[in-house]
């Protein structure tokens, strides 16, 4: 936390004085994000008015030679990120290289140095916040990171300022563009997973290697960070009960859509009387409910407080634009003198609930040799390890594949609330069925 004196005051030219001298501002890396801040920090500073006026200092890459398509004052381009850090006239410092070992240096080397920080990296503050925090407040200085959560939408001031009086007891959230635009794309076309993340990297969407953003990676160090602000618990990415959208094929979204469903990446952590459960899969959401309707690289946030009820937080979740957005607010947020984030301090010590303990109602889609007693084999397993059906629906295995066995069908089985453990020690004994081809997809139901 900062200390007020050291915060700077908002600007004299509000109340008729003479301007105030601008806060210097080094942005270390120059790269989508970085472009965007840079530009509006030069071509439309009169759109940033909020407590003392901003000043470009330094923009700090790795190749100078690069066309950024940005014209930059003499002498803020340059590779030495030690000049920058060390300029007494820079008051802010912008980390936007990304990753966690140099990010994390160089946070710490901006914080020791006197200087305030705004980041987007959502790695870095997942895995090394409360570090960072912690040197923040000793050297009074603050670290602000709203873009490092859903891009453009400013879920972290909504949690800690428009929301504070509120006492939290849960989020429901879409986290990452990539996963939604790829679900919605195969859920209105019929594409497969290979065909919709094709086009989601031709335009832009998706990264060469999205890996991060479909197995739920991304979207859990999110929710880690929102967990911490929204219930004051000390919990890491290691409690989040992850899966992610890549072993989805577009018969499930079919299926889902029979069901009356759509099928989202959703991050959900809830306050319960055995802890916080905190997970990241891919579900089925009933088409009444509002998030099944955000679509596309959309994000949304949907936050519950004994107060206020339920508030919506959406937009876009990535991109130059609505992540600029983000940066510069912090930024102005500084030069504002306004408080840092804050976590709210919790009733009692909220402990992460285990996967194993997380209970829910189950979609299971196995693929499976259409034989006699296939079913009833599945049904004792699933019986057996405590697990109570709620329906099953049949299918023949796709027409359109000229290469498809016609004697291997998909089932699938929509199971009542049931915990991680049972539909563990099912897995385990249904593995060994002759009869099973490929890994059943597992989803979860939302309440």
């Amino acid at each position: 936390m900062s200390n007020p004196a050291d915060v700077p005051a908002p600007s004299p030219s509000a109340t008729g004085g003479p301007a105030a001298e601008p806060l210097g501002v080094a942005l270390f890396g120059l790269g989508t994000v970085g472009g965007g801040v840079a530009e509006r920090l030069l071509r439309h500073p009169q759109t940033l008015t909020a407590g003392r006026p901003l000043s470009l200092k330094h923009a700090v890459v790795r190749d100078v030679a690069k066309n950024r398509g940005i014209d930059l004052p003499a002498g803020v381009l340059h590779d030495d990120m030690r000049r920058a850090v060390d300029d007494p006239a820079v008051a802010i410092g912008v980390e936007l290289i990304g990753g966690i070992p140099q990010a994390f240096e160089l946070c710490r080397d901006l914080l020791r140095a006197g200087k305030h920080v705004v980041t987007a990296n959502k790695a870095l503050i997942c895995e090394r916040g409360p570090e960072l925090f912690a040197l923040a407040a000793e050297h009074g200085r603050m670290i602000r990171y709203e873009a490092a959560v859903a891009g453009g939408v400013p879920i972290v001031a909504g949690l800690t300022e428009s929301l504070a009086a509120n006492r939290i007891t849960g989020i429901r959230a879409i986290l990452n563009g990539t996963s939604n635009f790829l679900l919605s794309r195969m859920a209105d076309t019929g594409a497969s997973y290979a065909d919709a993340l094709a086009e989601a990297q031709k335009r832009g969407y998706a990264e060469a290697d999205p890996s991060m953003d479909v197995d739920g990676t991304d979207a859990a160090q999110k929710l880690v960070i929102l967990s911490r602000l929204a219930f004051g618990a000390e919990v890491t990415f290691a409690d989040v009960s992850m899966g992610g959208i890549d072993v989805l094929d577009a018969e499930d979204l079919s299926f889902a859509e029979e069901l009356g469903c759509a099928v989202k990446l959703l991050a959900v952590a809830k306050r319960t009387e055995r802890g916080l459960e905190l997970s990241v899969r891919p579900t089925l959401v009933r088409r009444t409910d509002a998030v099944a309707n955000i679509n596309g690289p959309m994000n949304v946030v949907a936050v519950r407080g004994d107060l206020v009820g339920d508030a919506w937080f959406a937009g876009p979740g990535a991109g130059r634009e609505p992540t600029a957005s983000a940066v510069l607010a912090d930024l102005l947020s500084i030069a504002a003198a306004r408080p840092p984030f804050r976590p709210r301090q919790p009733d009692s010590p909220l402990r992460p609930v285990p996967a194993d303990e997380l209970f829910s109602r189950f979609y299971l889609r196995f693929r499976v040799v259409d034989r006699p007693h296939v079913f009833a084999a599945l049904a004792d397993i699933l019986g057996s390890s405590g697990i109570s059906l709620a329906s099953i629906i049949q299918h023949a295995g796709p027409e359109a594949d000229d290469n498809a066995d016609p004697s291997v069908v998909s089932v699938v089985v929509m199971t009542h609330r049931t915990s991680g453990a049972r539909l563990r020690a099912a897995a385990e004994r249904w593995a060994k069925l002759e009869s099973l081809r490929g890994e059943p997809v597992v989803m979860l139901v939302a309440d």
